[in-house]
């Protein structure tokens, strides 16, 4: 029972998806990171899908790329765009680490946040319309996942900023050993299923998935003594838009070439 209500709190909170509520206990809460992913893979099927009906009826590469953009907001209603844009503004502030938590918690939005959303939102675009291979928009849409996969690992195992907020409350509240067990095995089978694609280019996207994992770490201990839920989201953005950055490199000076 509490891995099923584990998996209906984890669809409430990182997706718009309706589903049963009920009162929140700790014990339902050990096991949430492990469905992290299950959203990712959501995004992915929907987006391979979108991208199957614009070949079927030629639909435009603009309407395909900009609703494909869209999808991941529509399924998640921009929860993790949020914590990009309030991780942007606290970085961008070069203040102490102090300060720069203060402004993570500022439901105010300052004009860095939305500058640097605009250049993630044109480099997505741009990266995103090359491609044109199926082999790598399948793994482009695994992405999704495996972002998750390690964002989820990351909230357990890295130090955190702060004792409150949602994800000190799920990090404290999980069974870490199973979350990091199950969170492991869904990276080694999202990978495996990139590779099965095209090794090659699922092994170069894979790792570059990782180094981004590497540098969140880095930089969130730099700039605010560890990770937050809003951080959390940064890592998403990011790793998915390196993801896509390196696959579009691959398809355009690699396979077109």
């Amino acid at each position: 029972m509490q891995v099923i209500k584990s998996f209906f709190i984890a669809v409430s909170i990182y997706s718009k998806i309706p589903v049963p509520q009920f009162e929140w206990k700790e014990d339902d809460m050990k096991y949430i990171f492990c469905f992290f992913p299950w959203i990712g893979a959501l995004i992915g099927g929907c987006i391979y899908f979108w991208n199957y009906l614009c070949g079927l009826y030629h639909i435009g590469v603009g309407c395909r790329t900009a609703i494909g953009m869209a999808i991941p907001i529509f399924i998640t209603g921009g929860f993790h765009v949020d914590g990009f844009m309030d991780t942007m503004d606290a970085i961008h502030s070069y203040s102490p680490k102090g300060r720069k938590l203060e402004i993570l918690k500022d439901s105010h939005i300052g004009a860095f946040a939305v500058i640097m959303l605009a250049a993630y939102g044109l480099i997505f675009f741009g990266t995103f319309s090359e491609i044109e291979s199926d082999a790598l928009l399948k793994i482009v849409c695994c992405g999704f996942f495996l972002s998750r996969c390690l964002c989820g690992i990351s909230a357990v195992s890295f130090p955190l900023a702060k004792k409150d907020g949602m994800l000190y409350t799920f990090a404290d509240s999980s069974h870490k050993k199973v979350v990091k067990g199950s969170l492991s095995l869904q990276c080694v089978l999202c990978i495996g299923l990139m590779c099965f694609q095209s090794f090659p280019a699922g092994l170069i996207v894979a790792v570059a998935a990782v180094l981004t994992l590497v540098y969140y770490y880095y930089r969130s201990r730099k700039e605010f003594g560890g990770v937050t839920g809003d951080t959390a989201g940064f890592f998403v953005l990011l790793c998915e838009g390196c993801i896509l950055v390196i696959a579009a490199f691959i398809e355009i000076f690699i396979w077109k070439a």
